[in-house]
């Protein structure tokens, strides 16, 4: 992910993954979040991802930017099953230019492997300008 140029309203930027069983139990006893629904596996084996740790997915991308968020607010659309590849694409609404950082709005939208948003979130934070590299 390219972090040298300065941030623009519309870059998009996508990151994509596919949780497991140990990813569900290891987030579980960090989170302590130990529902049946994440210990038990379905009829067919899976376990039902927590939702943050789904909103992992848009926090990757935001910490590939070096974006630091004040505000989330997520809306859990679907459920997200261990084995499901899962595809987050994190989009710059507004970018504000400000002394010594930029003020960024984003949207965030996870499908799934049947294109069915599965996680929506709008993210307000910033972008720290000396986080941003002058190589190029």
């Amino acid at each position: 992910m390219d972090v040298s140029l300065p941030p623009a309203e519309g870059d998009e930027y996508t990151f994509e993954r596919t949780f497991d069983h140990e990813d569900v139990r290891e987030f579980g006893e960090i989170s302590g979040d130990q529902q049946p629904i994440h210990t038990e596996p379905d009829e067919v084996g899976r376990l039902t991802v927590q939702g943050l740790l789904t909103a992992t997915l848009p926090t990757k991308i935001g910490g590939d930017l070096n974006y630091i968020a004040r505000g989330m607010e997520l809306e859990f659309v679907e459920p997200v099953y261990t084995g499901e590849r899962i595809r987050c694409t994190v989009r710059l609404e507004s970018v504000t230019e400000r002394d010594g950082y930029y003020d960024v709005e984003s949207t965030a939208v996870c499908e799934n492997e049947d294109g069915e948003d599965v996680m929506r979130a709008e993210i307000d934070g910033l972008i720290p300008k000396d986080a941003i590299s002058a190589d190029e």
